[in-house]
C-alpha cells in the first residue's frame, strides 16, 4: 500500500519542476538543449531505479520518497541563480 499524501505531494512538487523546465526549454539555446537532454536521461534513470527497487522487494512508498528527493534536487537546481 502507498501513502496517498506522499503521492499527492509528489504530484504537486513535480508541477513546479515541470513549470521551471518548460520555461528553460522555451528560452531555447544551449541551456534549453542541455535541459532537454538531462530531462530524458533523468527519466530513464528514474525508471531503472524504481524498477530495481520494486523488483528487490521495495515498497511504493520507497519509490515515491526517492522520486520526491529527485524532484527537490531539480527544483533547487532550476531555481538557483546563475
Amino acid at each position: 500500500m502507498y501513502n496517498p499524501l506522499a503521492f499527492a505531494l509528489l504530484a504537486l512538487e513535480a508541477q513546479k519542476v515541470i513549470e521551471l523546465r518548460l520555461v528553460k526549454l522555451a528560452w531555447g539555446g544551449a541551456e534549453g538543449w542541455d535541459e532537454a537532454q538531462q530531462m530524458v536521461s533523468e527519466k530513464v534513470n528514474a525508471l531503472i531505479e524504481a524498477s530495481g527497487t520494486l523488483m528487490m522487494g521495495g515498497s511504493t512508498n520507497t519509490v515515491i520518497s526517492r522520486y520526491r528527493e529527485h524532484v527537490a534536487a531539480n527544483t533547487k537546481r532550476l531555481t538557483a541563480i546563475s
